[in-house]
């Protein structure tokens, strides 16, 4: 039986889709399709139902993935074997991480990290979203919620907490906010209710009952560029404002805190790259705490 086309089934598989599958393959859509159509020809049975809203796992389909999977696992543990006899860390590692997050403090801890060891490549995605390790979107995964079910090695992070921001620009040309009556009719900018990901983002909820004038945007990043610029008043993360003095806290007695779990495939994390980049994003989140939780 060729592993390759093993490989692709089980990238079918775990996305439900052949396009999604050859795109995270690097495959042409076609190619993959025949490549499951010739193991299907090989093993003499129907191994997915192939529909236009995507692909279904067939009884065997069903059996031949957890086999699949288990011959997976066991290559990975040799590979590890292997990989842990070197003295250099070496390899791809990919870090799927929230935007904020990432962009406002992993992505200098991690730079520093890759320039540190010249044969390992970091990848991080700071993105708006959620990421399968079961379907190897990542090698490390960082939510906002622990999950509750799933094959996976869970580590909590850190505490993270989020305050009430305005520019020093916006409360002099508008005026100072003194109480939650004075947010009345102030311009919000928050994140749009259809594009939420996780139910720890529910923190707008409160101040969306007063502000009903709204600038939505799809990313972390987006906000604090747009209350950094002093448009309206937004609820953003505590540490990400560390260095920006151009903005102030408002309404201290408003507050959330939240939480960041770290996530590992158990047939992966103790490759030798992978451990040494969780365990470093351990190391500095715990070095960093204070900057993590508002006074």
């Amino acid at each position: 039986m060729d592993w390759d086309r093993i490989r692709i089934f089980l990238a079918v598989a775990r996305h439900g889709q052949i396009l999604a599958a050859a795109k995270q393959l690097g495959l042409n859509h076609a190619t993959v399709g025949r490549q499951l159509t010739a193991l299907e020809k090989e093993l003499g049975t129907k191994l997915v139902e192939r529909r236009t809203t995507g692909s279904e796992l067939t009884k065997a389909g069903k059996a031949l993935m957890g086999a699949a999977e288990a011959a997976e696992s066991a290559f990975l543990q040799v590979g590890n074997s292997f990989s842990n006899t070197s003295e250099s860390i070496t390899g791809t590692v990919r870090v799927g991480v929230p935007d904020g997050l990432g962009n406002y403090f992993l992505a200098r801890e991690l730079a520093g990290f890759a320039a540190d060891h010249p044969d390992l490549v970091i990848q991080l995605v700071p993105l708006p979203r959620t990421f399968s390790l079961s379907q190897r979107e990542a090698d490390i995964a960082i939510t906002l919620d622990r999950p509750k079910q799933g094959r996976l090695v869970i580590r909590k992070l850190t505490d993270y907490t989020l305050s009430v921001y305005a520019a020093h620009s916006y409360v002099e040309r508008y005026g100072a906010i003194k109480s939650e009556r004075d947010l009345t009719d102030r311009l919000f900018v928050t994140h749009i209710e259809d594009l939420i990901y996780s139910r720890a983002l529910d923190y707008a909820a409160r101040l969306g009952k007063l502000m009903k004038r709204r600038f939505e945007c799809g990313s972390v990043v987006a906000q604090m560029e747009a209350v950094r610029n002093g448009h309206g008043i937004g609820i953003l993360h505590d540490y990400a404002t560390h260095d920006m003095p151009e903005l102030v806290r408002l309404l201290p007695e408003i507050g959330f805190t939240r939480n960041y779990w770290m996530l590992m495939h158990p047939d992966t994390k103790d490759t030798r790259g992978i451990a040494a980049v969780a365990a470093y994003i351990s190391h500095v989140t715990r070095a960093a705490r204070g900057l993590f939780v508002a006074q």
